[in-house]
């Protein structure tokens, strides 16, 4: 097949120049495109990070809670929940103890 030396008719040339122009804007579509699915996936990344930093930070809080309560603190004084479970068990034995003297 023998290739075409003749220059483009001024139809050819329009033809070409739309085609040319539709073409740019597929691409700029499709480069928008990409670009709003990453804001939206990065949009999305952060806020799965914010949700485990937020949860990771509640954790913490509980456990420093948890912590003071049933581990005793530098002076070594009771925790609080020990004396909660000692001052229970005190009241059942005075109930046992006065039941059985009183024979009720």
């Amino acid at each position: 097949m023998a290739t075409e030396t003749t220059p483009l008719s001024d139809e050819e040339r329009a033809e070409l120049e739309a085609l040319r122009a539709e073409k740019a804007r597929r691409e700029e579509a499709a480069r928008a495109n990409a670009e709003r699915a990453e804001l939206e996936r990065l949009k999305a990344e952060r806020a799965q990070n914010e949700r485990e930093r937020a949860e990771d930070q509640r954790i913490a809080e509980v456990r420093a809670r948890n912590s003071k309560l049933m581990e005793p603190d530098e002076d070594l004084h009771m925790p609080l929940a020990q004396k909660i479970v000692l001052i229970g068990l005190a009241v059942v034995v005075i109930a046992f103890v006065v039941s059985t003297v009183l024979g009720l």
